[in-house]
């Protein structure tokens, strides 16, 4: 049981820092409420369990060559822009109650798995991470091992995910209208300078 907790807690840690995603959830819970941000997280770990297959199986160390992560970091440039930008341009517009309702819980989950699947630091960061979870729990309890230490990852991203979700939706009910499309405002630039960086690591790619 405390080995599944340690695995827990890395789970939460690898969620907390700021990115994308995060900054998507909360513009959409800020927007839209609880449902929406959970679903990008939702979106967002569905890409990180196909990795997680993809390192499993061995597959993925093709993903780390040089023209896939040309193709990623410039695939991800123009998704984190269009998203930011869209972001950006929706937070101007009055915050309606019914918004929620009318928009797509299907979109929400899409720009969280587009996010993380096309974020080339991703990759990296679960070939290094993962990988070496493997190699620790292949050389002490073989596959049962595995699965525990996975699924209390996997526990504690959905744990964040949820208290991220929480928050923006909590903001959304008490924060002014005024203060919410600031927040969104502000998700949207965030996503939109991530945008830019991985233009500009593209850039480098190609010029390398």
């Amino acid at each position: 049981m405390n080995s599944f907790l340690s695995y827990v807690v890395l789970g939460l840690a690898l969620s907390a820092p700021i990115g994308p995603i995060n900054a998507a959830q909360l513009d959409k819970g800020a927007r839209l409420g609880f449902m929406h941000a959970w679903l990008v997280g939702l979106g967002a770990m569905a890409a990180d369990a196909l990795y997680m297959l993809m390192i499993y199986f061995g597959v993925a160390h093709f993903l780390d060559t040089e023209f896939m992560r040309t193709l990623l970091w410039s695939f991800g440039f123009f998704v984190l822009v269009y998203t930011g930008i869209d972001t950006m341009r929706s937070s101007t517009l009055p915050l309606e109650k019914g918004a929620a309702g009318s928009a797509s819980k299907l979109g929400s989950l899409r720009t969280g798995f587009l996010m993380a699947l096309l974020n080339p630091l991703n990759i990296l960061f679960w070939l290094g991470i993962y990988g070496s979870i493997i190699a620790g729990s292949s050389g002490q309890g073989g596959l049962s091992l595995l699965l525990l230490h996975s699924t209390g990852i996997f526990a504690g991203i959905l744990l964040w995910d949820v208290i991220m979700a929480t928050l923006a939706s909590t903001l959304r009910r008490f924060a002014s209208s005024r203060l919410l499309q600031g927040i969104s405002g502000a998700a949207g630039l965030s996503l939109v300078v991530f945008g830019l960086y991985f233009g500009w690591k593209a850039v480098q790619q190609l010029a390398a």
